[in-house]
This record gives C-alpha cells, sequence and structure tokens, in this order.
C-alpha cells in the first residue's frame, strides 16, 4: 500500500500517528541507504566521519548552498575548492575586496549571488565571525532564503528542518504521486518533508534526499530497482515514475539581439569595462555592447562601437539566461591603444583571471579564438 494510501485510510485522529509512522519508516530506510551509498562532496562530513565526533563548518556549508543554488554540483566542485583555498574563513572573505570575489566567481553564473554571497560575509564577520543557527537568523541575512536557510539549519547544526531542493521535489512527487503541477505542489511537498525530518541525524537526512534524487530517482530513467524507498513508492506502483512531478509547459523565452566590440591594442590587450553594480551581470566586466536588456534589443552594426574604427564582424554568439535569450554579432577591431573614459586594457596573461561571465568570454572567443584559455607566459602589468 501507497504510503498516501496509508494515511488516508485511517480515521482522522489515527492519520497524525499513520502518517508520522510511515515518515520514520522513510527515514530509517533513507539514512540506512545513506550511510553506505552517500556522495563524496568537498564540503560535506561524511556519515563516517560524522560517528567519529567531526561536524560540518558552517561557513564551507553556507558557501556550498549559495554556489549550488540553481547550479550542477559538478559545476561547483572545483570553484568550491578555489574559494576555501583562497578564502578558508568568513572573516577572510569578508576582507577580500570585492573585485577579487568576483573575479574568482566568473563562469558560475547568477551574479547576484556573488555580491550577495560577499555581503553576508561582511555581515557575519562583523558580527564575530559566527553563523547563526536557526532558520529565522538566517534567512535575515544578505542572500539566504527559506531553503538556504533550512539547508545550513540541518547540515551545519544538525537540527530539524524540512530542506526541499529540487532533488526533493522529484522524489516526494513520486513517492506520493503528486498529481498538481510542481509550481501549485510546493506545500504540499514541504508538508510530506516536514513530517520525515527525523529528530536524530537530520542534516544526514536532508542530504540523503538530495542524493538519492541526484543519483537514483533522477529525472529521466530513475534506477528504482536500487531505490531504498521503492516499496510503497506510487510512482513505481503506477508504472510511469517519469510522469512526476508533473510540470506545466515552458513558455518560449523572447530573443533579444546586440552587438559586441572587441578591441585589441598593439600588446594583446582587450579593452573591457566594468557593469554597473545593479541590474543583469551587476559588478561583472564585460567587452563593450550595445545596450541590449531582458526587454529592449540593443544595435547590431558597427556604427554602434565605442568609438571609430575599423570594425570587422567576426562571428555570432548565443547565450541564455533565466528569462530571455541572447545573441550578440560580436566585432573586431585594432586600435592604438587610447583608453575611452570607464574602460581599461587587460593584457593576454591577465584576461583569464578578469570577472568576465560566460557571455563575454564567448564573446571574446569569437574575435580572438583562446584568448580567455589559454593565458600568455608574459606577465606584464595592467597600465595604469
Amino acid at each position: 500500500m501507497a504510503p498516501a494510501d496509508q494515511t488516508r485510510k485511517t480515521a482522522s485522529g489515527d492519520s497524525r500517528i499513520a502518517a508520522s509512522a510511515v515518515g520514520d519508516d522513510i527515514a530509517s530506510r533513507l539514512l540506512g541507504w545513506y550511510d553506505l551509498h552517500h556522495r563524496e562532496l568537498p564540503w560535506r562530513i561524511t556519515p563516517r566521519e560524522h560517528a567519529r565526533g567531526a561536524r560540518p563548518d558552517p561557513y564551507r556549508i553556507w558557501l556550498s548552498e549559495v554556489m549550488l543554488q540553481q547550479t550542477t554540483v559538478e559545476a561547483v566542485k572545483a570553484y568550491f575548492r578555489v574559494f576555501v583555498e583562497k578564502w578558508p574563513d568568513v572573516e577572510a572573505l569578508a576582507a577580500a575586496p570585492t573585485e577579487d570575489v568576483m573575479k574568482a566567481w566568473a563562469g558560475l553564473g547568477y551574479y547576484s549571488r556573488a555580491r550577495n554571497l560577499k555581503a553576508c560575509a561582511d555581515l557575519v564577520a562583523r558580527r564575530g565571525g559566527r553563523f547563526p543557527d536557526t532558520e529565522t537568523a538566517l534567512r535575515e541575512l544578505p542572500g539566504i532564503g527559506a531553503y538556504t536557510s533550512a539547508a545550513i539549519t540541518a547540515i551545519a547544526f544538525d537540527r530539524p528542518a524540512a530542506v526541499v531542493d529540487g532533488n526533493v521535489e522529484r522524489v516526494i512527487s513520486r513517492l506520493f504521486s503528486i498529481t498538481a503541477p510542481l509550481s501549485e505542489a510546493k506545500a504540499e511537498i514541504r508538508a510530506h518533508v516536514e513530517r520525515m525530518v527525523p529528530g536524530t541525524r537530520p542534516g544526514d537526512f536532508a542530504q540523503a534526499m538530495m542524493d538519492l534524487g541526484a543519483t537514483i530517482c533522477t529525472p529521466r530513467r530513475p534506477r528504482c530497482m536500487l531505490c531504498p524507498l521503492r516499496e510503497g513508492c506510487s510512482a513505481v506502483v503506477s508504472g510511469d515514475p517519469e510522469h512526476f512531478p508533473v510540470r506545466l509547459p515552458k513558455a518560449e523565452k523572447p530573443l533579444r539581439r546586440g552587438a559586441a566590440f572587441v578591441a585589441v591594442r598593439g600588446d594583446g590587450a582587450i579593452l573591457l569595462r566594468k557593469r554597473a553594480e545593479k541590474g543583469l551581470l551587476g559588478g561583472m566586466t564585460e567587452v563593450p555592447t550595445t545596450a541590449w536588456t531582458a526587454r529592449i534589443d540593443g544595435a547590431t552594426t558597427p556604427s554602434a562601437a565605442p568609438f571609430p574604427g575599423n570594425w570587422k564582424l567576426t562571428g555570432r554568439i548565443a547565450h541564455v539566461f533565466t528569462h530571455f535569450a541572447l545573441e550578440l554579432d560580436v566585432f573586431l577591431a585594432a586600435t592604438n591603444g587610447e583608453t575611452p573614459a570607464g574602460h581599461f586594457w587587460s593584457l593576454p596573461s591577465d584576461i583569464s583571471g578578469e570577472a568576465l561571465p560566460t557571455v563575454m568570454k564567448k564573446a571574446i572567443e569569437a574575435a580572438i579564438p583562446g584568448a580567455t584559455k589559454k593565458p600568455s607566459p608574459h606577465s606584464a602589468k595592467r597600465p595604469a
């Protein structure tokens, strides 16, 4: 009998007891599976280490959870290692120049996360360098919402909290065959998770749920035969686990157009500028572009360049943001090295270390293949 059926077929008074019993059973099975099959992650304390008395570092858990927002584990691993090597604790991160943090974040996307990361580190450092250990207090910090506060509370401080990410939503939707579209089912999913969270090892339970969704209960071709929750899973009984979670059709993203201008000095330096602190890609570095936004197109001709020159079209790049797709025509020109107001030159040896978002790296690569990937061995400094 499926977990949801067990709950529905009891009287109202017994329903809560049945739901609790089902939750305890699920937590027990899941933790047993996690002890044997957990992922090894650079920010994680394993069950064996935990049993020996090791405790997660709240700084590392916070850092990883902010990085993991809308980003895959595999993409985050390398960035996480760079950050903790450069800034091993929250005080070190708070002391770092914002520009250095943005450079280290470049390529990870969703750049408001990096700005909030620095603001949060500054605030925590001013308050003595200790993260609060409750969801309510954590949500008062910059960049920490309901999910991140729950994850830090459970994983870093081992306090019961319902941690619900995309992996957990998929597991719960299938376990209980939730037929409402995911956008409408979030409260129901959270209620199920809240009933399951155990009083002991809530952090391991949260990570076990996420690992199960990432490795077994995957979006496509879930490995149900290996799942510790297979017995009693409604989606397995129905024979169509991939049907869940139910999603509404996605609206087509609007396409925006614009142009990017890659100016090169005689020594190979590339002309760059810093974007405004607020808005899309705020605080990041870019080559000059037309004024495209999520709502308007920009010009796509050489006449829109920041200064006259022999601009040649070298290609077109495409990039997809959360709410729209963008195409940029890329133009290249050699210049005499004059520096327009608000711009600066970056030598070939420095380009790979600039705070360039992926879309700008694409533009530079379309004009000068390899420019952002293979820094020059020369160590000349950027001219003042």
